[in-house]
């Protein structure tokens, strides 16, 4: 998804995480984003949700990937020599677009991690890319896309992508990123058709009625989001912006304080749980039937002193369904991530 995965600063945090970190994978097991993504999936039954915002998260990193590789098409095939102004004014528009983060680094409404500042810096980064996508699907559908004067447009730092002519390298014969969707360098990944592929995949995978994964929105912004895709044909991360933050709110809200409790502050899964209410239950009732059994048979209080065992392991299992928490397990630095599957306990908070 992304080109490089964020560290999680886990040893510095002393509090439970937020949804965000959790979804930018900045915390540790056992409230990472793999048991996030389990507790979706076995226990709200409502995967499709965290899937919706892991795709749209993936588009933006393929938006960012397809305008670094832009830039430094830019940069690669304009040689030298050739570099005039044209070029220089190329070179600035694309350099607007510090495309270093990942997708990761994206909160609700596009919101990116931070303070002050450097959120406002990221925000406007966010806009810029998504105006520059735009942008650039309007000038590759204009007529004058490759006519247009040399002239026109000079003024550095312009939202206007540049022209194709600065983009063409001299004497190759090789395609003009911005004339060609579907192919942009030898080197180059990413095409303009796979940002196109990737919007269209969100919206018949998620949003459509009887879509394949459909999930719950406000007919209002799916109204927009379509709208924006099949009639205007965009495909740029900003479209998906109220959805995004509709869904995290939902997570947020619905899901995310069950997970802390059955994660951070439990151990153990609910197939778990009901498997230790069976055995404390059984050991209870057997506890109690051996025990009225050794005193009507009148034995000694040696014989009886056994019938505390099925009494200790009733209590201990039944005390662990309640709490969601097997204290051996929690002792031994382990969690239950699914149906006996353990993996070691590595928040340092939670631990």
């Amino acid at each position: 998804m992304a080109s490089r995965t964020p560290t999680p600063d886990g040893g510095n945090r002393e509090r439970l995480p937020n949804l965000f970190e959790v979804l930018s994978r900045r915390t540790l097991a056992p409230v990472d984003l793999f048991s996030f993504y389990i507790y979706m999936r076995d226990v709200q039954r409502s995967v499709d949700y965290l899937d919706f915002w892991l795709d749209v998260s993936q588009h933006m990193s393929l938006c960012r990937h397809y305008v670094r590789e832009l830039r430094r098409s830019v940069l690669i095939s304009t040689p030298e020599l050739e570099k005039g102004a044209g070029s220089k004014r190329s070179s600035q528009v694309l350099d607007n677009y510090t495309l270093d983060r990942t997708s990761s680094d994206q909160g609700p409404s596009g919101t990116p991690g931070g303070n002050g500042a450097e959120k406002k810096e990221r925000m406007s980064q966010d806009q810029r890319l998504s105006a520059f996508l735009r942008d650039e699907r309007d000038v590759k559908h204009s007529p004058h896309t490759s006519h247009g004067s040399r002239s026109e447009d000079n003024t550095p730092g312009s939202e206007q992508p540049p022209r194709a002519s600065f983009m063409t390298g001299t004497g190759t014969g090789s395609p003009s990123p911005l004339n060609n969707s579907n192919t942009i360098s030898p080197q180059h990944t990413v095409a303009r058709a796979d940002i196109r592929a990737s919007a269209e995949k969100v919206l018949y995978t998620f949003l459509l009625p009887g879509a394949e994964r459909e999930i719950i929105l406000p007919q209002g912004i799916l109204n927009e989001i379509t709208s924006a895709i099949e009639k205007e044909g965009r495909d740029d991360p900003e479209i998906f912006d109220s959805a995004k933050d509709y869904v995290f709110q939902a997570m947020e809200r619905d899901a995310f304080p069950g997970f802390l409790r059955a994660k951070a502050l439990g151990n153990i899964v609910q197939p778990s749980m009901l498997l230790r209410l069976i055995l404390g239950l059984v050991s209870l009732f057997a506890a109690f039937w051996t025990a009225f059994i050794l005193i009507f048979l009148d034995k000694n209080r040696a014989t009886r002193c056994w019938v505390i065992w099925p009494f200790t392991f009733g209590v201990y299992f039944l005390a662990s369904h309640q709490y969601m928490l097997d204290p051996v397990i929690a002792l031994a630095g382990y969690s239950e991530y699914t149906f006996m599957n353990y993996h070691a306990v590595k928040e340092p908070f939670v631990r």
